[in-house]
């Protein structure tokens, strides 16, 4: 008995010795010993691919929607505002992801992780919100729900300052106690504590997966899906318009294009979330794990490709800022305006809009309209000249 006793104390004793020598990897300290070190390599060169990408594109953006007055207006201040939050998540997230991919662990510390993430967190719901929002600028200008009221910079400004305070309200938060931003399984990003078990911290997921997902999303889908109503319901009531069908399919494309876009950058990091939140004990690779994080910092490289890049005047005034041409655009814009009368005038005005849909769809709505006022009051013209329809601040009619 005395030696069976012996030879348990000594496996005792080992197995304690074992556990004290292998301790649990820290991120901060150093690379974790369960992943290969050319993970992490092949990680830093895909975050400087899409980093700069992101950050070339977005700065683009901006900048030339400064050096052309004509894309300041109203309708176009949510899509800057986007070139902004992904620009600033590039640069901040971007930029910190690749460089401790590169050296294979969060070097640069727990103050450092909580920036991150909270500037990933913060600028990426901004930029979420403003792909709501402006689905929602579309429905509110095309399809004017109330009636005579018109977006105006006012409006837009709103807009703004709906976004960053609502997006500043759902990832402060975990700064000051309710929940908390930490370190990924694969320990070379930050995002919110995905992997708590406590119920306190659960509550702040399910709230956050909801005013930060579920309502964009939202708002997104039913704003372009009324929009395509209201372009359906033009098109069959004035089929005999030739250009009517043509956008109608033009315009269903880039719907669709956009709310794809956005269920590619994002579904995955949210079902991501939820999974780990309501099974924190479930194991996923840390590659695997890393995946999700990944989708949602493409979004802002393709984001301008698709909201900006593939607007006619945006990469007209591209092309000649890169011909360094301006003074010749902006005087050929002001000499065709004072050449055409008040519809030109008023047309080239809102062309400055980055936005395939709301230049295209209201195409057939005011051919429509003109053709009505031209059956209904066809003397109105005093000296025999062609009619000059009011058009609103708000709405595109073609050249």
């Amino acid at each position: 008995m005395s030696a069976l006793n012996a030879v348990m104390e000594s496996f005792v004793s080992s197995v304690t010795e074992s556990t004290d020598i292998t301790p649990p990897d820290d991120p901060f300290t150093g690379p974790l010993k369960s992943i290969a070190p050319w993970n992490y390599t092949f990680l830093a060169c895909l975050m400087f691919i899409v980093t700069s990408l992101s950050i070339t594109e977005n700065f683009t953006v901006m900048f030339v929607t400064f050096r052309y007055k004509q894309l300041r207006k109203p309708l176009n201040y949510i899509i800057v505002n986007l070139s902004v939050a992904d620009f600033l998540v590039s640069l901040t997230g971007g930029t910190i992801s690749f460089l401790t991919n590169a050296r294979g662990y969060f070097f640069l510390g727990v103050w450092a992780c909580v920036l991150e993430g909270f500037a990933v967190t913060f600028f990426g719901i901004v930029a979420l919100w403003s792909l709501a929002i402006l689905a929602f600028e579309r429905f509110f200008v095309i399809c004017r729900p109330l009636k005579n009221v018109r977006l105006g910079g006012k409006h837009a400004a709103m807009g703004l300052i709906f976004v960053w305070t609502f997006s500043f309200i759902w990832t402060i938060p975990p700064v000051l106690g309710w929940s908390s931003y930490t370190v990924s399984k694969i320990g070379t990003t930050c995002e919110p504590n995905w992997y708590s078990t406590d119920y306190y911290d659960h509550t702040y997921i399910i709230t956050f997966f909801t005013t930060c997902f579920i309502l964009p999303l939202g708002v997104i889908i039913i704003s372009y899906g009324k929009l395509m109503q209201k372009l359906r319901k033009v098109s069959n009531t004035h089929g005999r318009l030739g250009n009517a069908r043509k956008p109608d399919r033009e315009v269903a494309r880039m719907v669709i294009v956009m709310i794809v876009a956005f269920m590619v950058g994002w579904t995955p990091y949210a079902a991501f979330s939820i999974i780990v939140t309501a099974c924190p004990t479930i194991y996923i690779d840390p590659r695997l794990g890393s995946i999700p994080a990944f989708f949602s910092k493409t979004a802002a490289v393709y984001n301008p490709i698709i909201y900006v890049f593939m607007n006619k005047q945006f990469r007209k005034c591209l092309i000649q800022m890169f011909r360094g041409n301006v003074a010749s655009l902006e005087s050929t814009n002001l000499n065709q305006t004072s050449d055409k009368g008040a519809i030109t005038a008023t047309a080239d005005s809102q062309l400055g809009e980055m936005s395939t849909i709301a230049v295209r769809v209201p195409m057939s709505m005011c051919n429509m309209e003109k053709c009505k006022d031209e059956e209904e009051e066809p003397e109105q013209s005093g000296n025999g000249g062609p009619n000059q329809l009011p058009l609103s601040d708000s709405q595109v009619c073609p050249l």
